[in-house]
């Protein structure tokens, strides 16, 4: 029978490991950790912290999780990362813990986050994200499901990012960026939607492609017609009753609500028919 972990891995006599984990060599588990079913641990990854993980995760060699937050306010509280099933978390990826007591940095369900990648205290992170390598996030950081981030590039803390977003690498994002988009550069802008992100998640042939119509009249309106946001936004009410042009809108008006840092704009270009 083969040994499911390494006689060289470290782990503290009180962590909970559901019988099917694998750990590697010279692993660190810590006291509060729990590891659920089908989960494997690589060599030299350390896990400290009260740190939840789920079933069948992947976490590769040198990833460090649940270590103290980058926060000079943290006070050694009890606080947690908590991860859920299915996630493939790459070499050297750091996941800090909240800061607060009883907070907690969340990821959820089969994201794929690449080598290098930090995700700073108190950061929730949906399902089905892709974080590229070398891509930094800060504090207080939510993604929504199926974005994708391309690498080496740095999301400044209490940013949002929306549903099926896109944004491009080496980009500054100091802004929310909206649902849908493709957004690049330094300053970042919204350049288009993401129109590939949407063929691959089926949402652009939903109602017989009415909704990727709705989606691209929605672009129009907000980064094309020269409309304020609060007459973009009120365009989009008479637009479409269907979901994702109401989770848009939604998302729009919290990230310009008081003591928000507004969403990422867009650029001047001329109209393509494609746009």
């Amino acid at each position: 029978m083969t040994t499911l972990i390494h006689p060289t891995a470290v782990i503290h006599p009180r962590a909970e490991l559901h019988p099917t984990v694998q750990v590697g060599a010279y692993a660190v588990i810590g006291e509060r950790v729990k590891v659920g079913p089908g989960t494997v641990i690589g060599h030299h990854a350390v896990i400290e912290g009260m740190t939840e993980i789920g079933a069948r995760n992947q976490i590769f060699p040198g990833a460090a999780i649940g270590l103290e937050p980058q926060d000079l306010k943290y006070d050694g509280s009890l606080s947690l990362v908590k991860i859920g099933d299915d996630n493939l978390i790459r070499e050297y990826v750091t996941i800090n813990r909240a800061t607060g007591a009883d907070e907690a940095t969340v990821l959820g369900n089969g994201n794929l986050l690449m080598a290098y990648v930090h995700v700073g205290h108190n950061c929730h992170i949906e399902d089905r994200v892709i974080i590229s390598n070398g891509t930094a996030l800060a504090g207080h950081i939510h993604i929504e499901s199926r974005a994708t981030i391309s690498g080496v590039l740095g999301v400044h803390q209490f940013v949002r990012i929306g549903r099926l977003a896109m944004v491009g690498g080496m980009s500054r994002i100091n802004r929310d960026v909206p649902p849908y988009m493709l957004v690049e550069g330094n300053p970042a802008r919204v350049r288009t939607l993401n129109k590939v992100g949407l063929q691959r998640s089926g949402l652009a042939t939903i109602n017989d492609g009415q909704t990727m119509q709705a989606l691209k009249k929605a672009f129009r309106i907000l980064y094309r017609s020269g409309l304020t946001l609060n007459e973009a936004l009120q365009q989009l009410d008479l637009l479409s009753d269907q979901e994702p042009i109401q989770h848009l809108r939604q998302f729009l008006t919290l990230s310009h609500a008081p003591g928000r840092r507004g969403s990422i704009p867009g650029q001047r270009a001329r109209v393509t028919q494609d746009d």
